[in-house]
């Protein structure tokens, strides 16, 4: 993190209003995008925003700059809209790990998609996953996010996260494989 953003985060800390603008402006349309892959409302997506703003002035003491700012405002985003997804719905899916096969870590290699088929395919098919393949799908190929990360933020093991992702992959690659065999020939 840039000297000049520690300076912007510290004045922040000082309840500085118009450095809060500046960090404000800077992420807001970054983090809007983020909302937006979980939220499909884009008022929904803005609320979500707001919120986590909220939450990273009022918790910026806790922020280390072990990450970009950037980063640990994602995190607070992500876990918003999560929380407002879980509230949406009566019950969240939890698998029993008991339940759950440990996946063959070589597996996550062998996944390919055909070169002609477009990210909105792809983006457009993880939406259709059943909800416990779809944010572990999401955090791990969209936002980058390895199973500790997802484990912690989706409050799984990270044996549930390996096994939702490898059912997930396969369930998406049928999918583009469906879709390119039926109505795309």
């Amino acid at each position: 993190m840039s000297t000049f953003q520690i300076h912007i985060v510290e004045k922040c800390k000082q309840n500085d209003r118009q450095a809060q603008m500046q960090l404000y402006n800077q992420y807001c349309n970054g983090m809007l995008i983020v909302a937006l892959r979980f939220v499909k409302d884009t008022m929904e997506a803005e609320d979500i925003v707001q919120e986590a703003f909220i939450k990273a002035f009022l918790k910026l003491e806790q922020y280390k700059a072990e990450v970009s700012f950037g980063a640990w405002l994602k995190r607070i985003v992500i876990n918003k809209c999560i929380d407002v997804l879980k509230s949406k719905r009566q019950r969240f899916l939890e698998l029993e790990e008991n339940h759950l096969n440990v996946v063959d870590a070589d597996y996550e290699n062998e996944w390919l998609v055909e070169d002609d088929i477009t990210i909105e395919e792809v983006k457009a098919a993880i939406e259709q996953l059943p909800e416990k393949y779809k944010y572990v799908v999401m955090l791990y190929l969209i936002e980058g996010y390895d199973h500790q990360e997802i484990s912690e933020i989706l409050n799984i093991s990270e044996v549930a996260s390996r096994t939702q992702l490898s059912r997930g992959k396969q369930k998406l690659q049928l999918a583009l494989n469906t879709e390119k065999n039926g109505t795309r020939s």
